[in-house]
């Protein structure tokens, strides 16, 4: 398991989402965007996924997993690589439920001041529509790999 750095922890933690890829069936990269709900230093990364399929298919078949997430303003990004488990434990459970639930209100709060500030966006709450989480991914983190390019570092 690889530590992550302060920078890295903090990158992720200020994504609105990240794309999450998977092997198929056909061994195929699969993508999809999923809600980082923890992330920790000592190389833990916890995934809400509001839908029970692809990505759960894919997992319970082959575990590998990447997650990815490029800031194109900054121009920087990075690329973690590593194993997941499915969890089913209610008290961890719980636990990142309750810390979603409080993004997601964060999320819903922010654009209501951007849409206040007449800033554009969606013109509804797409946050408050999505459905409850089917299942928490735990990501081991095995590898990280730093997106930006080397003459920018």
């Amino acid at each position: 398991m690889k530590r992550l750095s302060d920078v890295i922890v903090s990158f992720f933690e200020n994504q609105g989402f990240v794309i999450v890829s998977t092997i198929d069936t056909n061994k195929s990269i699969h993508n999809s965007c999923k809600g980082i709900v923890k992330i920790e230093h000592k190389g833990t990364v916890y995934l809400l996924d509001l839908y029970r399929a692809r990505t759960f298919f894919n997992l319970k078949r082959n575990p590998h997993i990447s997650i990815t997430a490029v800031d194109e303003h900054g121009f920087k990004g990075y690329c973690l690589k590593g194993q997941a488990r499915l969890l089913k434990q209610k008290e961890i459970y719980s636990r990142l439920i309750k810390a979603w639930e409080d993004k997601i209100t964060n999320r819903i709060t922010a654009r209501l001041l951007k849409n206040l500030r007449q800033e554009k966006g969606h013109p509804r709450h797409p946050e408050a529509l999505l459905p409850k989480p089917e299942y928490i991914i735990a990501m081991r983190v095995d590898e990280i790999i730093d997106l930006t390019p080397h003459n920018l570092k």
